[in-house]
């Protein structure tokens, strides 16, 4: 992308001096939030509002059969909450302030896994995968709930192959920038897990991989919450100023 450019002249002593404004593009970042499993888009509004001040617009929503619905929480599927996030993101995209070729998703635990799946079918420019879920690629369409609990601690418990599954496949497609934030302590989600995601961006611009010390998989504590606060933040921050400089720098 290049910088917008506007040519003007500067009169000095019956002369004229032939000269370029050079500015950022008027359009701004957007940053998506996809909540976790059974969560909701409070804690993303205390993150968002700090980004917001960065100059991006930013979204956050709460995906079906969550918060106030809770009693659609045992029919969702996978499948139903992927197209709240896709109409999520074509919502943002719809913003007339956004660069849409300048959007961040930010995925914790379930909202992570559906957030791996959705770079695959909507250009995302920065990805952030906190204590990212995986599930098997079967049973797509069944209601979440119902999924076997004992088998899918197994299998998060290994290294899982790219080709076996469908957010590790997008991973492996995706080209931007990624960080990827690990708890010490997740009873829920292993490091085997998060090796796999990591194994799998083999394309990125960028990787960084954070493990917050102490944390559970909520960030139950407050500190916890404060340290991945700031690691997003300031991840964010470096890849919107890199943006900006970019297209500053450009000739």
């Amino acid at each position: 992308m290049t910088a917008r450019t506007e040519k003007t002249r500067i009169e000095i002593d019956n002369e004229h001096m032939d000269a370029t404004f050079l500015s950022p593009k008027a359009k701004v970042p957007g940053v998506l939030f996809v909540h976790g499993w059974g969560g909701s888009q409070q804690r993303d509004l205390i993150r968002a509002k700090g980004i917001a001040g960065l100059g991006c617009v930013c979204l956050t929503f709460d995906l079906r059969g969550h918060a106030g619905a809770e009693a659609r929480l045992g029919q969702v599927s996978r499948e139903d909450n992927l197209r709240d996030l896709l109409a999520a993101y074509d919502r943002l995209l719809a913003h007339p302030a956004i660069d849409t070729e300048a959007v961040a998703v930010v995925g914790t635990s379930y909202g992570g896994y559906l957030a791996a799946i959705l770079t695959s079918l909507r250009p995302v420019k920065w990805l952030a995968l906190r204590v990212p879920a995986i599930y098997r690629d079967s049973q797509w369409q069944t209601p979440k709930r119902e999924l076997d609990k004992a088998d899918l601690a197994r299998y998060r418990s290994r290294l899982i192959p790219v080709e076996d599954n469908r957010a590790l496949r997008a991973c492996a497609e995706f080209r931007g920038d990624v960080l990827i934030v690990e708890s010490e302590h997740d009873e829920h989600v292993p490091h085997a897990t998060i090796m796999s995601y990591r194994a799998a961006f083999q394309s990125t611009h960028s990787l960084t991989h954070r493990i917050i010390d102490g944390a559970d998989h909520s960030l139950s504590e407050d500190v916890s919450r404060e340290a991945y606060t700031t690691l997003l933040v300031d991840w964010v921050t470096e890849m919107v100023v890199g943006e900006r400089l970019s297209l500053i720098q450009a000739p």
